[in-house]
This record gives C-alpha cells, sequence and structure tokens, in this order.
C-alpha cells in the first residue's frame, strides 16, 4: 500500500510538471495586445510605457522577443499600437500578471501608465487576442530582415472560417497541406501562425509574414499566386470554402521593437 501511495504521488507530480511545462507538443502561445488611442498624446505614453517599463520586464521575466507594430497608415480616429508576445505555455501567459506585479523596476517606469487616473487615461480601448502555434510552425521565427525597419511590412491576416469545422479545415490546409511549406519555400519570413483560443472573431487564424518594404511584398505575393504548389493546394475539393472572412492589416515595427 505505502509503494502503491508513493508511485500515486509520482504521477500526480509528474503529470502537474507536465501541464506547467506546456502542452506536451512545444507549441508556444501569443498574445497580441491592440491599443485603440485617440490621441498623438496618447500614443507618446503608450510609446513611453512599453519601450522603458513593458518590454524591458519582460526580457527581464525571460521573454525575449516582443513585437511592437503600428499600421503604416493610421486611422486618426482610431490610432492602434500592437503588441505581439510569445509564452512557452498557458501557465507563462497566466503568470506573467503577477510576475510583473512583483517587478518595482517596472511599476516604477510604467508609473505614469499603471498610475494613470481615470480621467487621463493613457488608451481609448486595450484588446486582447490569444492564439495557439500552429503545429506546422511550433515556435515564433525572428527575421532575418535588415535595412531601415521604417520601410519594411509586416502583414497580420485573420481568416475566419464560416463554421468551427470549416477553421479546422483551413488550419488543416496550413499544416497537412503544407501552406505554410509554400511560405516557407518563397520566402514570407513569417513571425507565427496562430489558431485564436480567445478574441472578439472566432472561429478565425491569424498569421505575420515580413518584408523589406511594400515591394518586396508585392512581389512575394505575386509569386505566390503562380506558385505551382498553390495552384495545386487551392482547387482540391477537401479545401474549398473554408474562409468565410480574410482581413490584412499592413503594419511597421517600432524602432525599439524587437522583431
Amino acid at each position: 500500500m505505502k509503494s502503491y501511495t508513493l508511485f500515486f504521488l509520482l504521477c500526480l507530480l509528474l503529470s502537474r510538471f507536465s501541464l506547467i511545462a506546456g502542452d506536451g507538443q512545444g507549441r508556444e502561445y501569443y498574445q497580441i495586445k491592440i491599443y485603440h488611442l485617440k490621441s498623438a498624446a496618447q500614443e507618446q505614453r503608450i510609446d513611453n510605457f512599453l519601450q522603458n517599463a513593458y518590454l524591458p520586464a519582460l526580457h527581464r521575466a525571460g521573454i525575449r522577443h516582443v513585437g511592437v507594430f503600428k499600421p503604416v497608415r493610421q486611422d486618426t480616429a482610431d490610432l492602434r499600437v500592437y503588441v505581439l508576445i510569445p509564452f512557452s505555455s498557458l501557465s507563462a501567459f497566466d503568470a506573467l500578471g503577477e510576475t510583473l506585479g512583483k517587478d518595482q523596476a517596472y511599476r516604477q517606469a510604467g508609473k505614469d501608465y499603471i498610475d494613470a487616473p481615470y480621467n487621463n487615461t493613457p488608451y481609448a480601448r486595450l484588446e486582447s487576442i490569444l492564439l495557439k502555434a500552429f503545429s506546422g510552425n511550433p515556435v515564433l521565427t525572428p527575421n532575418t530582415l535588415t535595412g531601415p525597419k521604417s520601410e519594411r511590412i509586416y502583414e497580420l491576416r485573420s481568416y475566419e472560417g464560416p463554421t468551427e469545422q470549416y477553421y479546422e479545415n483551413k488550419v488543416k490546409m496550413f499544416n497537412a497541406g503544407d501552406e505554410i511549406g509554400i511560405f516557407r519555400k518563397l520566402g514570407f519570413n513569417a513571425l507565427f501562425y496562430g489558431e485564436v483560443i480567445s478574441g472578439s472573431r472566432m472561429p478565425n487564424l491569424m498569421y505575420m509574414t515580413t518584408f523589406k518594404d511594400q515591394a518586396s511584398r508585392d512581389a512575394h505575393w505575386k509569386a505566390f499566386s503562380a506558385d505551382p504548389d498553390w495552384k495545386k493546394l487551392s482547387v482540391m475539393e477537401e479545401y474549398r470554402n473554408n474562409v468565410s472572412k480574410n482581413e490584412q492589416f499592413f503594419l511597421r515595427p517600432a524602432e525599439y521593437s524587437d522583431l
């Protein structure tokens, strides 16, 4: 009986460790935070907070590659700042708030943001999207682009499915159908591919590709459309009608962005 009890406790501990370590498949999770702003003054406050408080704190927490992006063409009625944060597991995502709460350097550097009064807020609204990496691309891949960040194009794409089943079929198209492989072959420099597990638009998947400039982006998509592997994949009966809405967001990295 004593041996059985010890064995049971050992199994319980191993199971708990497995949950803490991740999902057992080595797939990362991503949070996309979108700050919606009303003014240039708010944008400056967000930049100051991200550059001097938030990113340094994430680096101290072991998160090395954090992306900060802004639309190539800002809508003056809805200014935006996008923040991409990779996590090794859901446990790491869940623990971040407590970690930041104990980081005194973060709280001091981010005081203007953290302690902002209700009538002088640093943003109008904060949106959060949580994603799980595709099995075919389980971890974030920092790009190897050179040249000025001010000319780069980061294209964030969102594919909504008409139903959960059609959405899962589109994910399968990327993984088993090797749509990811076509992007790799053509040098799209994808940062991530992710399944949205929590967000305002579902069922949904998102991914981000990167280019040195707009001309490079256009040339890559032209090559993609003409690629024989894509032409074959795109007409396969099993993958028909699996996207109901496709949105593209053209972004540029902030100078202090890690990506």
